[in-house]
């Protein structure tokens, strides 16, 4: 999923929505796979009738968008990519309160500390290392040894993909701004920088380098695309709640300033009921993890209760508000 990104956070990028207003009886801004939320709306038309239109773009810019609009966006919900752009909105009072009855399913550290968006699904971060390059035992302890010389060469990002800026939020919570700085200017020095995480785990994949950082379910759907014939490169698991080993929720709110409130506190509670939460596991499109605890994940998966994130809850990680700063200044933007 491409998140060229920081622009919009930057610079408060606003696209045109106005169409959108009065199209359909909800109006979803879906930072989500397309595909996807496709599944998960034609899904939930057929059984609520109501429609939804759905306006899809990448996650920092939509958000953006939303702050620009204001009350005046005919935006009924948002479906994010990653937790902080819904936390952006929250800190700006942007987000009705959700029923105990929808937050309830899915385990609390997951979703909204006001309760004002739940989580849906989920990925982890992870490393990806070619097999002819590199081995299991030679991968690093921490995300953070990553920016030492021996490094140098060996290592794959995408900083200016939307997925990556939770990495960074991740790190400057736990260590600090400063430290995060100087992490992000060894990445620099050490790393090749592509637009996306497709990008990274092709390259790897194909021997162009050693190792990269992505999502999880990257690596997965190219195994699906190639076959495992095609597959030169396998995943790395920080443990000991490295902040390597972050879990990155994706989740959806409802816009105090939605013209169709019923409709989309629907549309939230089928996301999380577990008919939606199985069609999540079993689409072979995203390979994420449906956060609904009694739903299992795609086979192809690590179990998600084998995960070692580390111990920041969403208020903790924040809106990323000062990540895309810190890639500017440490020249990976």
């Amino acid at each position: 999923m491409k998140r060229t990104l920081i622009s919009a956070l930057l610079a408060g990028t606003v696209l045109a929505a106005s169409q959108l207003a009065g199209a359909a009886s909800l109006i979803l801004y879906n930072a989500q796979h397309p595909q996807t939320i496709k599944l998960l709306t034609d899904d939930f038309e057929k059984m609520s009738g109501v429609g939804v239109k759905i306006r899809s773009g990448e996650g920092p810019e939509l958000s953006a968008q939303l702050l620009a609009e204001g009350k005046a966006s005919p935006a009924d919900v948002y479906f994010a990519s990653n937790s902080p752009e819904l936390m952006l909105l929250e800190n700006r009072q942007m987000l009705a309160k959700l029923p105990a009855a929808t937050l309830s399913p899915i385990p609390a550290r997951y979703s909204s500390p006001q309760g004002e968006w739940v989580g849906v699904m989920a990925r982890e971060n992870v490393l990806v290392f070619n097999t002819k390059l590199a081995a299991a035992g030679q991968m690093p302890a921490s995300l953070l040894d990553l920016a030492k010389p021996q490094w140098k060469g060996k290592l794959a990002i995408a900083p200016s993909d939307g997925d990556f800026l939770p990495l960074v939020s991740a790190v400057r919570a736990l260590k600090g701004e400063a430290a995060t700085l100087a992490w992000l200017k060894g990445l620099r020095d050490n790393s090749q920088t592509f637009d996306d995480n497709e990008g990274v785990v092709a390259a790897v994949n194909r021997g162009g380098v050693a190792v990269g950082v992505i999502n999880n379910y990257y690596w997965t759907r190219l195994q699906v695309e190639l076959g495992s014939k095609g597959m030169h490169s396998q995943l790395y698991h920080f443990a000991n709640a490295d902040v390597g080993a972050l879990v990155n929720v994706s989740g959806a709110g409802i816009l105090k300033t939605s013209r169709n409130p019923e409709a989309a506190q629907k549309f939230l509670a089928y996301l999380v009921s577990p008919r939606a939460q199985q069609l999540i596991a079993k689409s072979n499109i995203t390979f994420e993890y449906p956060l609904r605890p009694s739903v299992a994940p795609a086979p192809q998966l690590k179990p998600f209760s084998q995960l070692t994130p580390p111990p920041l809850d969403m208020q903790k990680l924040g809106d990323d508000s000062q990540s895309a700063k810190l890639l500017r200044q440490a020249g990976l933007l």
